[in-house]
């Protein structure tokens, strides 16, 4: 018997947040000075180095629970599964729901009440409830329900991660350019077959790397407001991810028996081009070999980073067909991994 994803769904957000309307921005740095270079020099050094040449913002109307739901509802659809069978609702995410122009960020009732109450699910026995891990939620959340079903708990879970953190951004930080917003969401059932979740790997690092990511002031330090941001040490947190991150997968792999030529996909959390491309260059030079082509596909250059989002919608954008020269086939061995605010890492080995 194995545990697998039977169904997948995505909401990718219809605004298209261009690059080039980072060009009016007044861009400071952390301390409130100026930069000196021009938001066109800004900008342009940004997209080399992340691989963003645009993100998906929300429209106002919208919430992240909303969102969330949207995306749950393609993934019951393509599970081809009784929505009142479902026993636990799982919801990844950082920020609650945050209405636009709000500096309030809202959390009661829960992100998945709210997604069982737009679902309509009228079975109380169907439990929900919000996970907060950073960007490796929706892997946590997969990686429970896997947790539940084979205790016998539950026999089938919808494991959601969803964000909108173009709600969150701090206009005067260069980062700001980093984030956009989407959901994706999974349903994960016991399957007759031994395929599917092959290994996990969590891990939390908080001694040092606590605050590597947090919730700070805006960068104009001329501005009363009291509202807040979300912030990160790029470097710290580059350095953390290249240190840490492939010797997860490494442990991970390992745990699941299968072999590094197995591995067809690395599904990584999109969180900056450069640094995915060398945490994964890291991993395969532990098993002294080189990356192969095609092996790591990405979606962060027209997505942008959403958090915990990033993994789900790359993996139903695939299944769908929807990225160009990318597929994954019956059989395929695959990683999905991530690292994030916590500092979170971890990953899952699964065959599809």
């Amino acid at each position: 018997m194995g545990i697998k994803i039977t169904g997948t769904g995505s909401y990718i957000p219809s605004h298209i947040e261009k690059n080039e309307n980072f060009y009016n921005h007044q861009f400071l740095n952390a301390d409130g000075s100026t930069i000196k270079n021009s938001n066109e020099v800004i900008v342009e050094k940004f997209k080399a180095i992340t691989g963003i040449k645009e993100r998906r913002y929300v429209t106002n109307d919208l919430l992240n629970s909303d969102i969330a739901s949207y995306a749950a509802e393609k993934a019951i659809e393509d599970a081809n599964i009784d929505r009142e069978t479902i026993d636990y609702i799982i919801v990844a995410h950082n920020y609650g729901d945050i209405m636009h122009n709000s500096e309030q960020s809202d959390t009661v009732p829960s992100i998945a009440s709210r997604v069982k109450h737009l679902l309509k699910i009228k079975n109380p026995k169907c439990v929900g409830y919000d996970i907060l891990f950073g960007c490796p939620g929706w892997i946590e959340g997969v990686i429970q329900a896997k947790a539940f079903i084979a205790s016998g708990i539950a026999k089938r879970c919808l494991v959601i991660g969803s964000e909108t953190l173009s709600r969150v951004i701090d206009p005067h930080d260069r980062d700001s350019m980093i984030y956009g917003d989407g959901a994706g969401a999974a349903i994960i059932e016991q399957s007759e077959t031994e395929d599917g979740i092959l290994a996990h790997e969590s891990a939390t690092f908080s001694y040092d790397e606590a605050h590597f990511i947090f919730f700070g002031k805006t960068n104009d330090k001329e501005s009363k407001a009291e509202r807040k941001y979300i912030k990160m040490y790029g470097r710290k947190i580059y350095e953390f991810a290249l240190t840490n991150v492939p010797q997860a997968l490494k442990t991970c792999l390992e745990k699941s028996g299968r072999s590094i030529h197995d591995v067809k996909k690395i599904l990584i959390h999109q969180a900056n081009e450069k640094m995915d491309e060398a945490i994964v260059k890291r991993f395969y030079k532990l098993h002294q070999m080189e990356m192969p082509e095609g092996v790591m596909p990405m979606t962060i250059n027209m997505l942008g980073n959403s958090s915990v989002a990033t993994v789900p919608t790359l993996f139903d954008v695939i299944l769908k067909g929807n990225l160009e020269h990318q597929e994954i086939n019956k059989g395929d061995v695959i990683i999905f991994a991530s690292v994030g605010a916590g500092m979170n890492i971890n990953a899952i080995v699964y065959q599809y």
